[in-house]
């Protein structure tokens, strides 16, 4: 079905979005819901069905007004931005994302990309854009619902896989141990009726196994998501889109903002495809609503998780 204003909105009244303060509210959820999208591994200077994704991206936001738009890292490929002048800020996303529906808060995680080239130049961004969100390589924002709220936990991710060591992905020098401690007490410290963790790698994949399950994360996050009782984590990296639930936690995977894979049928009970797209969320305090949207617009997987 296309995606729809009553799929977003149902009964409740228009929500209004307001700029985003480090740990303060992202929006006052007037009708009982606070909306927002998330898109993965997407600068491509357009390609790649870039352009479509951001043509159905802009429509969906017309109709859903989401707080602010989430991206889950490798913003720009192959080897992130040389720099504040790097004409990609141009051609992969200030013209690309360019729809008014589009003109709103942006929160930016890094990928294994963009750790290729200048990752100081994409926090600096956040100086310079209007919308471009990088406060820090890891943060967090709160969602005011009614019920007791939601509070998302932005990672870095790039940093806690073993095989970027003394690579092109140059993560020397980050401190896996802080941002670890920092997850933990923010976790512990949260009141929010709903926890969302985002980072860029997977933990869980529906496909599964090797090349898809990205150990490295699982030993270093599974154990904190459970004991703080996370309800959803969301990922870019693999470029599909997926649902798998794991011990309770909703795993999502939104790599599908350009280029895509046909990944083959899921290997574990969820949801699995190549088609290119983004994810719609809506926090209510009873329910979280998860969409894949596709690149013309048609709501193609939905699922809603519970209290």
């Amino acid at each position: 079905m296309t995606i729809s204003r009553r799929r977003f909105l149902e009964s409740s009244a228009e929500l209004g979005a307001v700029s985003v303060l480090a740990g303060a509210p992202a929006m006052a959820a007037a009708g009982g819901e606070a909306r927002f999208f998330v898109i993965g591994d997407w600068g491509r200077d357009g390609k790649h069905h870039q352009r479509a994704v951001a043509g159905a991206m802009a429509a969906a936001a017309v109709a859903a007004d989401p707080a602010f738009i989430v991206s889950a890292g490798d913003n720009f490929y192959e080897a992130g931005v040389t720099g504040l002048s790097d004409p990609q800020w141009r051609t992969s996303f200030e013209d690309v994302y360019s729809q008014e529906s589009l003109q709103r808060p942006w929160h930016v995680i890094l990928g294994n990309h963009d750790y290729r080239g200048n990752v100081e130049a994409q926090l600096a961004y956040s100086k310079l854009s209007h919308r471009w969100e990088m406060p820090a390589r890891y943060y967090t924002r709160k969602l005011a619902v009614p019920g007791g709220g939601a509070e998302i936990f932005y990672l870095d991710t790039s940093p806690f896989i073993r095989k970027y060591a003394g690579t092109v992905t140059n993560t020397a020098g980050q401190d896996k141990r802080a941002q670890l401690a920092w997850l933990e007490r923010g976790l512990a410290a949260s009141g929010a009726r709903w926890k969302i963790v985002i980072g860029h790698h997977p933990l869980y994949t529906a496909l599964g196994g090797h090349g898809h399950d990205q150990p490295d994360m699982i030993a270093a996050f599974e154990p904190v998501l459970r004991r703080h009782k996370v309800a959803l984590y969301i990922n870019g990296h693999d470029h599909s889109m997926q649902y798998v639930e794991m011990g309770g936690i909703a795993y999502v995977t939104t790599g599908a903002g350009s280029h895509t894979y046909q990944p083959g049928p899921a290997s574990r009970a969820g949801y699995c495809s190549g088609d290119h797209g983004f994810l719609a969320v809506a926090v209510g305090a009873a329910a979280v609503r998860l969409d894949f949207i596709d690149a013309r617009g048609k709501s193609v997987f939905g699922k809603t998780l519970g209290v």
